[in-house]
């Protein structure tokens, strides 16, 4: 009996052995620089992404789009498929690999509709983000462009300011509500082409210069394909970011009570805002845009708070539910070290932010930031945010708001 079972836990052991052998080695992305492509429609959007390792258990996938490199940690491998998470935009990028090739899908989670995903190939290797197939290019497409991007009434008028050195591109597309970030690509003969993804969705411009100041072609994303035209003009301009949204008549001050991260009602009549120069910051954590004035404003408030000033963040989420809310604002918080209040004040829309606030006219877009005086009365609304890769635009802003906090301490 007792060689019976001797040699029975033998057996087992050689079994789970061999079990083990048989089980497929887990693969990992090679360390180094990549160039992926997403499948959409009729079109492929390349993006490019660095692989680093600072350890064995560790890997960090970096989106990189002109000056920008766009972290993504805790990555996790099971043999040969890797997950990527997309924390700040509740999104994930899965995959199987074949050696130095990932194939897989760019899916948003906790969305209303949450669909199949965006499919994407993507090799390890130096390839250019795109093909100089054309040539040297024929023209420049440096400096400032007045671009209409749409059709059928349904026009967007934008401003493009790019910079080109040789052929390379780099550059961004500002609306009045936003930017579309950091753009890079090349100019090849008579062809613009342009492309970003950081995390949120992919965008392409595929153009062609019909002369040396004027270019027509497609504005893609995963939701849709415009048509684009763009025409150069050195003063172009948005509309005045301060003329969207405004106090209804009788009214000079804004009220709201809403929970922080810790589940506590914060409101402007709190005593730690009293006497204070006040700015609230409408966002919402899936939002580009508010991640970019995000991460102006978190280092300048602890920069700037003991002057008397104070920043309340109003956040408004993919869903309407404290928990979730708690998660994503957490993970925003941590990413750019807010030490300011962040508040839950309801749904991602704009019908939401506009009801949250009824003194408002109504609030146009994500972000939006209210100047606050001593007094507690609302001296300007500002609307969108122009971040560093709108170049002049980023710069001209930051003069702007320093100067009106400046003046409001003042007072």
């Amino acid at each position: 009996m007792k060689n019976f079972k001797q040699i029975s836990s033998i057996l087992l052991f050689f079994a789970l052995l061999l079990l083990a052998a048989c089980q497929p080695a887990t693969q990992q992305l090679k360390e180094g620089r990549w160039r992926g492509v997403f499948i959409v429609q009729d079109h492929e959007i390349p993006f490019v992404f660095e692989v680093t390792k600072p350890n064995p258990e560790s890997t960090i996938v970096s989106l990189i789009n002109g000056a920008e490199r766009f972290l993504l940690k805790n990555s996790s491998y099971r043999n040969d498929s890797v997950n990527i998470p997309v924390d700040l935009f509740d999104a994930v990028l899965t995959g199987k690999l074949t050696g130095n090739s990932l194939s897989g899908k760019f899916r948003k989670l906790n969305s209303e509709k949450p669909g199949e995903g965006l499919p994407f190939k993507a090799e390890a290797g130096d390839a250019p983000r795109f093909s100089k197939g054309g040539g040297p290019g024929s023209f420049s497409l440096a400096g400032a462009w007045d671009i209409e991007i749409g059709s059928d009434g349904n026009v967007d008028k934008t401003v493009g300011l790019f910079e080109q050195k040789g052929s390379e591109l780099t550059g961004s597309i500002l609306t009045n509500t936003g930017d579309y970030r950091y753009l890079e690509g090349v100019v090849s003969g008579k062809k613009i082409q342009l492309s970003a993804f950081s995390g949120n969705s992919p965008y392409l411009v595929d153009c062609d210069f019909t002369s040396d100041s004027t270019f027509t072609g497609e504005f893609v994303t995963s939701r849709k394909n415009v048509k684009m035209a763009g025409k150069r003009n050195s003063k172009a301009a948005l509309a005045d970011p301060y003329s969207f949204s405004k106090l209804k008549d009788g009214h000079s001050t804004v009220e709201f009570s809403f929970p922080n991260l810790d589940n506590v009602q914060v409101s402007l009549a709190d005593s730690k805002y009293k006497g204070k120069v006040v700015i609230v910051s409408i966002l919402g954590s899936w939002c580009p845009n508010c991640l970019d004035e995000t991460a102006f404003l978190a280092p300048w408030y602890k920069e700037n708070r003991d002057r008397g000033v104070e920043i309340i963040g109003l956040a408004f989420e993919r869903k309407n539910d404290f928990g979730f809310a708690k998660r994503t604002l957490t993970r925003l918080k941590e990413r750019f070290d807010i030490r300011y209040e962040l508040l839950f004040a309801g749904l991602a829309s704009t019908e939401s932010a506009s009801n949250a606030l009824p003194a408002l006219t109504g609030i146009a877009a994500f972000p939006s930031t209210i100047f606050i005086d001593k007094n507690g009365h609302v001296r300007k609304i500002h609307t969108g945010f122009s971040g560093p890769a709108t170049g002049r635009f980023y710069e001209e802003f930051k003069a702007d708001f320093n100067g009106l906090i400046n003046n409001l301490l003042k007072e």
